[in-house]
């Protein structure tokens, strides 16, 4: 089993900030990628948050599979939070998203109002950890390229208040990741959607691992995209199987397990594999 630990010390900063700067904050959006809602969620986010309305954010949903997201909403509807699945490409639920937030804390903000107080922005804070999509979102819901986006995990430096659409303000505020994996699971999870860089571990294994979980509800899918009448027996023999259907072949007839392992990690990332999601809402104790 691989043994992934991971947690700079800019990781425990960020939390120090967070719990500092929710004084200053409304609403907490909580972003989640809605193809592993529970690996990549931080388990300390309850404590860090404690009382403040929460709006959760399931990203990338349209990689995920649809019945499994809905389930999901319905989990959070039953914890009485708002659960909105968005896809940042195409945009949709974003608008859900803008008008949730004034909503959860319009009776606080007319109370303000009633003391005399002057109208102002809600104030949100975004939290979700690296690479799941934070940046993106942020700059389609200000509607202009306002946070540093890139492909690598943790890329998002520093804080600053972002003008969002409608009677919003946003601060933001670096992505965090909880201070070890103890469930190696979670950090699999993590892996195959890219949330962790592949640099860190070796992506033959990983593959393998992927190939592992897909085969278990979703053999079907990869039939389809690799064009295999069957899986095979085993994760390696399906490997082998899907090396050669893609032509992954080297000198002396030898499989190429890297290329393949990287042309399966990225179509499971791109959602080409299909829409799948790993973690249902019945997978919590």
């Amino acid at each position: 089993m691989m043994n992934i630990n991971w947690f700079p010390g800019h990781m425990k900063k960020t939390r120090e900030l967070l719990k500092e700067q929710l004084k200053l904050i409304d609403v907490v959006y909580e972003l989640l990628d809605a193809r592993i809602p529970l690996s990549s969620r931080n388990p300390e986010i309850d404590e860090i948050i404690t009382n403040k309305p929460r709006v959760v954010i399931l990203n990338k949903a349209d990689l995920a599979s649809e019945d499994a997201t809905n389930r999901w909403v319905t989990y959070y509807k039953n914890k009485g939070i708002t659960a909105i699945p968005v896809n940042t490409i195409s945009g949709k639920g974003l608008r859900q998203v803008l008008a949730e937030g004034e909503a959860v804390v319009k009776e606080k903000m007319e109370a303000l109002l009633r003391k005399g107080r002057r109208e102002r922005a809600v104030r949100i804070m975004m939290v979700g950890i690296p690479n799941v999509g934070k940046s993106s979102m942020i700059n389609k819901l200000a509607g202009k390229k306002s946070a540093q986006t890139g492909d690598r995990p943790g890329v998002t430096k520093g804080k600053q208040w972002i003008r969002l659409k409608g009677n919003l303000e946003l601060l933001d505020t670096p992505g965090i990741l909880w201070p070890k994996f103890e469930d190696q699971e979670v950090a699999l999870k993590l892996a195959f959607t890219g949330a962790i860089r592949d640099q860190i571990m070796d992506v033959d294994s990983l593959a393998l691992k992927l190939i592992e979980h897909l085969m278990k509800e979703h053999s079907k899918n990869i039939e389809e995209r690799y064009s295999l009448a069957a899986v095979g027996e085993t994760p390696l023999e399906t490997m082998e199987m899907i090396a050669k259907s893609r032509g992954c072949i080297i000198k002396g007839g030898e499989f190429d397990y890297t290329r393949t392992a990287n042309i399966i990690l990225d179509e499971f990332r791109g959602g080409k594999i299909g829409r799948i999601t790993l973690e249902k809402p019945s997978e919590i104790e």
